[in-house]
């Protein structure tokens, strides 16, 4: 299989709709781990019906395209494929509950050579379905591992910024739980990876591993527990290593006025599991 690049940036995406409601809005909180402490009156707020505020990264599993990717016209092995980069801009906060319509297409495509794989960048536009608002727009980056070489553009289209230099200001410590990845994977991702032990064996990992977007959400969380009654308006990291669910996330982060450098570390492991994060709160 080889990538057409004209093919992938003309890829006929549907539009697709998805009714969320409170319930489900509760349930991705509880899925990155809000509300933990159920005596934390100011994590409440996201997971329970009264006044509820949505937590803000539940735009990332509304209105996914589907593993489009596995279509043999893409070019791609879509059993290298990773998730590489993802950024999450914020245009209004999200209602408790709507009909959203997302619309993706492919906006560029990166050939980093034979042997090094290819970068797939993909927008996503969430609006209200019912007053056709601007919600979120999310950007993410696919590393495609086996498709390199193709003769493609060679420059990255968004490179995120490097961390401030020296230490960071704060670091929090986010616990998971052994069973987490069995619920965030009801949230939109049924990947066996994240479930089945011998799934996990079969792609070189001695158990199941924690979504990506998982680790994702409890940075934001950490920030948001950071600077608490903020609002989140951006949001972007590298994925760079995987979390076993159990493991504690350790999120550092360096406070730049509204701007929030961040990366997540698992100590236990010396390893860091989402790098170059930054964010934007307002408030």
């Amino acid at each position: 299989m080889v990538i057409d690049v004209a093919r992938l940036l003309e890829w006929p995406f549907e539009d697709v709709r998805q009714r969320y409601s409170e319930r489900d809005a509760i349930f991705y909180a509880l899925s990155i781990g809000v509300g933990a402490d159920p005596m934390n009156e100011g994590e409440l707020r996201h997971v329970h019906e009264d006044a509820l505020d949505v937590f803000p990264t539940l735009a990332a599993v509304l209105c996914h395209p589907g593993p489009w990717m596995a279509d043999p016209r893409s070019g791609i092995d879509r059993s290298m494929v990773v998730h590489g980069e993802q950024v999450i801009e914020l245009h209004r906060p999200l209602p408790p509950a709507a009909t959203v319509r997302g619309r993706t297409r492919v906006t560029g495509v990166v050939d980093k050579g034979e042997g090094r794989g290819a970068l797939v960048y993909q927008e996503r536009r969430l609006v209200n379905d019912a007053t056709g608002e601007p919600l979120a727009t999310l950007l993410q980056t696919s590393f495609c591992r086996a498709d390199g070489g193709f003769g493609g553009p060679q420059v990255a289209m968004h490179p995120l910024q490097p961390l401030p230099d020296g230490v960071p200001d704060t670091g929090l410590e986010m616990p998971t739980q052994p069973n987490q990845a069995l619920l965030y994977r009801l949230n939109a991702d049924l990947n066996p990876l994240h479930a089945l032990p011998e799934a996990a064996r079969k792609a070189g990992y001695p158990r199941p591993i924690l979504h990506g977007m998982c680790s994702f959400g409890i940075a934001a969380h950490a920030l948001l527990r950071d600077r608490p009654g903020a609002t989140l308006r951006l949001i972007e990291a590298r994925f760079s290593a995987p979390v076993f669910p159990g493991e504690t996330i350790t999120v550092e982060i360096w406070r730049r006025g509204a701007a929030r450098h961040f990366r997540a570390r698992v100590a236990a492991r010396n390893a860091v599991v989402l790098n170059r994060g930054r964010a934007i709160l307002d408030g």
